[in-house]
C-alpha cells in the first residue's frame, strides 16, 4: 500500500480553540483600551502569539515597552490555558475521529503541524494524543506560517517526502505554507477564503472515506 503523510493543523481543524483565543485576546485588548472584534480575530488564525499582539497594538495605534509586551503575552497565554484546561473530547470537531481512524486503518502516518505552543496539552485534554505519530508545534519552529517550516519538519518526523504529504488547514497562511512546501492542501472552511487550496470542504463531514483512500492511492 502507498504511504502518504497526513498533516493536520490543530486550531480550527481538529478542535475549535479560536473562540478561546478570541476571549483571551479580547480581554487583553480591553485592558489596553482597544476594541477587538471577531473579524479581527479571524485575521489572527495561524499567526504566532508575538505577531498577533503586534497586530492588535497596530489596530489600536498603541506603543508599549518590550517589558510590558512580554508580560502581556504571558498573561494572554495564562488566560487561554484556563479555558483549554476545561476542554474534553466533546470539543473535537465533527468527523475528525472518523478520518483519523480511516488513516490508521490504512496504515498512514499522521502528524500535527501547528503554530500552537499548547498543542500537546490540547490533544491530551481531548484524548487524541495517541492518534499522532509525530507532533510539531510552536515550540519546534522558528518561522511562522506562511513559511512552510512547520510542515516540512512534520513531514521529516514521519519520514515522508513533502510531495507525498497532504495538509488539512483552516487558515490562509496555513494553506500558503502547505502550497509552498509542495504538499496537497485541503482547506477546512469557506471556499471564498481558502480558494487557493487544492481542495476545500466546509468540515470533515464532507470528506468521505473514499476521498481519503483516493488521496492515498494517487
Amino acid at each position: 500500500m502507498n504511504k502518504k503523510g497526513f498533516i493536520f493543523d490543530l486550531d480550527g481543524v481538529i478542535v475549535d480553540t479560536a473562540k478561546y483565543h478570541f476571549l483571551a485576546w479580547q480581554q487583553l485588548a480591553k485592558g489596553l483600551g482597544i476594541d477587538f472584534t471577531e473579524e479581527e480575530n479571524e485575521q489572527l488564525k495561524g499567526v504566532s502569539r508575538v505577531r498577533s499582539l503586534e497586530k492588535i497594538l497596530a489596530w489600536g495605534n498603541k506603543t508599549i515597552s518590550q517589558e510590558l509586551f512580554n508580560e502581556l503575552m504571558g498573561k494572554k497565554n495564562e488566560e487561554y490555558l484556563s479555558y483549554i484546561a476545561e476542554m474534553d473530547k466533546n470539543e473535537i470537531l465533527p468527523d475528525v475521529p472518523r478520518v483519523l481512524q480511516t488513516l490508521k486503518e490504512n496504515n498512514q502516518p499522521i502528524s500535527l503541524g501547528s503554530a500552537s505552543k499548547n498543542a500537546r496539552t490540547i490533544l491530551e485534554r481531548v484524548n487524541l494524543l495517541a492518534d499522532f505519530n509525530a507532533i510539531v508545534d510552536g515550540n519546534d519552529v522558528s518561522k511562522a506560517k506562511p513559511d512552510p517550516e512547520v510542515f516540512l519538519i512534520a513531514a521529516k518526523e514521519i519520514n515522508i517526502k513533502p510531495e507525498d504529504c497532504i495538509v488539512f488547514e483552516d487558515s490562509v497562511a496555513g494553506v500558503e505554507a502547505a502550497n509552498a512546501a509542495n504538499m496537497i492542501s485541503i482547506g477546512i472552511g469557506s471556499k471564498d477564503v481558502l480558494g487557493h487550496a487544492d481542495y476545500v470542504f466546509n468540515d470533515f463531514t464532507e470528506i468521505s472515506d473514499d476521498f481519503i483512500k483516493s488521496l492515498i492511492e494517487n
